[in-house]
Formats: C-alpha cells, sequence, structure tokens
C-alpha cells in the first residue's frame, strides 16, 4: 500500500500543462475566437498610446512624428478643464457606485422573500427589461419626464403644491448629478440584482431553518443568514467596480449635458472626445485616456490588495 501511495505522489505522474491543454483542446477551441477578438480589438490597439508621446499629425506617417515626450500630460495635470471633469467623473462614479449596491442588494432582498414564484418571476422581468435600452432611448425618456412643459415630475410637483413653477432640471448643475445616478439606478438595478439573486439561491435552506428554530424573525434571517452569505459576492463586485471609478459614462452626460451645465456635465471620455476629435489634438485625447486607464488598474490591484489583508475575498 504504501509503494503504491508514494508511485502515486511521484512528480512525474501529474499531468503536465500540455496533457491538460490537450484533454480540454474542445473547450480551448471553443475560447479561441473570442481571445483573438479580444487581442484584437482590446490590445493591438494600445499601440496608439505611442500617440501620447508624439505632437502627433494625421498628416505625416507613423514614424515621423516629432516626440513631445511628457508634455501632453503635464499639460493635461495644468488643465484646470482636465482636473474639472475629473472632479466630475470621481462624483458621478461614486454616486453611480453607492446607489447601484444599495438599491440591487435591496431590491435582491425584497424578491428573496417573495415566495410566490410567477409574482417574482414577473418584478424581475420588468426591472431588468430597461437594462436593454440604449442610452439614446432612456435620455430621451429622462428628458420628458423632467421637461418643465409635460414632464409628469413637474406636473405632480405643481399639483401637490410643493413648487409654484416649473422647475428646469436639465438646466440647473446642482441636480444633474443626482439625476444621472436615478437614471443608472432605473436602467441597471434588475440587472446588478440578478447576481445577488443567483448568490442567495446558493444558501443552505438549513441556516434558516436553524435561525428560525432561534427565534429569529424574518429582519434576522436577513441579517444574520442572507447578508453574511452574500458577502464574498459584495466584495468581488465591489473590487470590480472600484476598478471602472473613473468611468462615470459618456453616453448620458453627452446626451444630457448643455451649456448650462457643461461645468458638472463633462467627463474624461467627454474630454477625450473633444480633444481628440473635435480639436484634432489626438495625443492630449490619448494621454486621457491612457491616465484613466493606468488609474483603474492601480485601483483594482490596490482594492484586491487591501480585500486580502483584512482577510476578506479576492478577484486572485
Amino acid at each position: 500500500m504504501r509503494a503504491v501511495a508514494k508511485t502515486a505522489n511521484k512528480p512525474g505522474n501529474k499531468k503536465s500543462f500540455w496533457q491538460k491543454c490537450l484533454q480540454q483542446k474542445t473547450l480551448i477551441f471553443m475560447s479561441l475566437p473570442l481571445v483573438l477578438l479580444k487581442i484584437l480589438f482590446a490590445y493591438v490597439p494600445l499601440l496608439g498610446w505611442v500617440m501620447a508621446f508624439q505632437n502627433y499629425k494625421p498628416a505625416k506617417s507613423f514614424f515621423d512624428q516629432d516626440w513631445a515626450g511628457l508634455a501632453k500630460f503635464e499639460f493635461l495635470f495644468k488643465d484646470a478643464v482636465f482636473l474639472r471633469d475629473i472632479r466630475n467623473t470621481l462624483a458621478m462614479s461614486l454616486i453611480n457606485l453607492v446607489l447601484g449596491f444599495v438599491t440591487a442588494i435591496l431590491l435582491a432582498l425584497l424578491l428573496n422573500e417573495i415566495k410566490n414564484v410567477v409574482f417574482k418571476r414577473t418584478i424581475q422581468t420588468i426591472s431588468y427589461m430597461p437594462h436593454f435600452l440604449s442610452w439614446v432611448i432612456v435620455a430621451g425618456i429622462v428628458q420628458n419626464v423632467l421637461s418643465t412643459d409635460s414632464g409628469i415630475v413637474n406636473d405632480i410637483l405643481l399639483r401637490i403644491g410643493a413648487i409654484d413653477s416649473s422647475i428646469n432640471f436639465l438646466g440647473e448643475p446642482k441636480y444633474f448629478w443626482g439625476i444621472v445616478g436615478a437614471s443608472n439606478v432605473w436602467k441597471e438595478v434588475g440587472w446588478n440584482t440578478i447576481i445577488y439573486l443567483a448568490s442567495m439561491s446558493a444558501i443552505d435552506p438549513s441556516l434558516y431553518e436553524a435561525a428560525e428554530m432561534d427565534g429569529a424573525g424574518r429582519f434576522n434571517k436577513i441579517l444574520h443568514v442572507t447578508l453574511p452569505a452574500i458577502k464574498s459576492t459584495f466584495i468581488i463586485l465591489l473590487i470590480m467596480n472600484i476598478g471602472n471609478i473613473l468611468n462615470a459614462g459618456f453616453e448620458v452626460q453627452y446626451l444630457l449635458g448643455n451649456g448650462p451645465i457643461q461645468d458638472v456635465s463633462e467627463t474624461i471620455d467627454i474630454f477625450v472626445l473633444k480633444y481628440g476629435m473635435q480639436k484634432n489634438d489626438y495625443a492630449l485625447g490619448t494621454a486621457a485616456g491612457i491616465f484613466k486607464s493606468v488609474i483603474s488598474v492601480i485601483l483594482v490591484f490596490g482594492a484586491n490588495w487591501i480585500s486580502g489583508k483584512l482577510g476578506e475575498d479576492k478577484l486572485v
């Protein structure tokens, strides 16, 4: 028996990397087109980052450009417009992050308590249908709802006497971040809830039974059984979303933004569009994009490291 055990534990009996690849060749062939697409559209374009270190002119060939070193990056951090756009991006990202997590978890908890399967499926379907709408449609809906002439929000506020005249919500800077946050919640809350519901469905029912035998009510079962069970899911999603903290969005800000609220509506992505496409300063737009990407990578690794140090779940 000892000889058999020693033979089984010899390193030579372990499957090599290539043997495992050969064994799973079907899965590898199936995933190969996706990997190639990812390389083609996500990694090959990174060669264009060289433009950030050049005074790039489209009329010249790629190798005949004048090198600018770090001049474009120095300009960015001295430019008041770019610093303002960083502030706007961070503010809207944090609002979306907090509202997105809170509303998704609350909706998932409420749906998890519904015992009627048909009613539960109906509510879930209705809640995640807006996810499939484009931001062009969502922006149009928001503009109609908040219109000063026939918008339902102004109409309700006037009828209950909360205001004396219609409010131009899309023309006042103080309302814009809240409007963006509410729009994101309405569009994505149902879709974000799916992950938490899947995590809740994996909870052992005996835990609820044990809690009920100990006298726990519905609220205490949520507090002491459901929430601790989905903590790992929450941590992983939080780490991934922290990496997107500089991706506050582009479409909704671009579509709903206008002159009077430009100081609070522009994000880094709009800055890149403005300088890269409208002002033909491709190098500056590329530098801004590089800044956003590098900070996102640092935030992901930083959040992942902190999570590990605190003894929580990590991405890797």
